[in-house]
């Protein structure tokens, strides 16, 4: 599978990065590698770029990206960047510091469209959500085994989806027949208990999606660990941008920038794609940067 992904407001990112040669910053997402590339440019032979993703599809195309652009200052590393301080300390001198973080919070085209995986409501597939393999949460698992609670506060808390009672005990009581295996089955039951709307151009699976990808992923939960450890990892004057899609974490980016007597707020209010760029990628229309720089 070719992997493909356009970087959203790279432009933004790197404007609010003002990477300069012989910096080094780290890019927790690393994606189709749209700001890993430019990084590596920016900062040039003597500056370093360190890149995550737990897809091993991601690092795979950016190898291949890296060598047909000759750079040799990036380091990538297949782990989750809740883990980025580890992976520091195990793989650069001690006390190193960086210039600048930068995390973009959302699905990869590639993501949504790999048949083997669940992220897509579009055709049949394994219900499985995980961003990589070294995830311990299971997607199926999910929807098999929690409770009518536990996801009904998934589907209100991560999809902020009315109905989710009334889908977290059609799911209960499906389950009793017959285990949900495939994004199908899931599909299916979703549609039973939530019809779409006629005026609704958003397909009523797409809020649930969401919520179990979240889930699967614990990406709220990392989130706010991994913001604490980037400020140890920043040097003063050190830059921190976050491209967020979905309104939970908007809301724990904000509060932590506002929160840190250590942080210098660069952006009022988010930064938001232009109607080029949203024209251009549709996917990239819930998008919102936030920037802040260490004092």
């Amino acid at each position: 599978m070719t992997y493909s992904h356009v970087p959203v407001m790279l432009k933004e990112v790197l404007e609010y990065l003002q990477a300069k040669p012989g910096q080094k910053f780290i890019d927790g997402t690393l994606g189709g590698a749209g700001y890993t590339l430019a990084l590596a440019k920016a900062v040039g032979k003597s500056g370093k770029i360190l890149s995550f993703d737990l897809d091993e599809l991601a690092i795979k195309n950016a190898e291949i990206e890296i060598a047909r652009s000759k750079l040799d200052n990036v380091t990538l590393v297949l782990d989750n960047f809740k883990n980025v301080k580890k992976v520091v300390a195990d793989l650069l001198p001690l006390k190193t510091k960086f210039d600048g973080f930068v995390l973009d919070l959302g699905l990869s085209s590639a993501q949504l469209d790999d048949e083997q995986r669940g992220f897509s409501f579009k055709g049949e597939r394994p219900l499985d959500m995980s961003f990589g393999k070294k995830n311990t949460r299971s997607t199926e698992e999910i929807i098999n085994n929690y409770s009518v609670v536990e996801l009904t506060r998934i589907f209100l808390e991560y999809g902020e989806e009315r109905a989710a009672y009334r889908l977290a005990q059609a799911i209960v009581n499906a389950r009793k027949i017959k285990s949900l295996k495939s994004t199908t089955d899931l599909i299916n039951l979703i549609e039973t208990v939530i019809p779409s709307r006629y005026q609704s151009k958003l397909n009523p699976a797409t809020k649930i999606f969401q919520a179990l990808r979240m889930e699967t992923n614990e990406e709220l939960d990392v989130l706010s660990a991994v913001l604490p450890d980037v400020l140890e990892l920043l040097k003063p004057g050190g830059r921190l941008v976050v491209v967020s899609f979905h309104s939970g974490e908007d809301r724990i980016v904000k509060r932590f920038f506002k929160d840190s007597d250590r942080l210098r707020i660069l952006t009022n209010k988010p930064v938001v794609p232009g109607m080029v760029e949203i024209n251009t990628n549709p996917r990239a229309r819930s998008a919102k940067l936030r920037a802040a720089i260490l004092e």
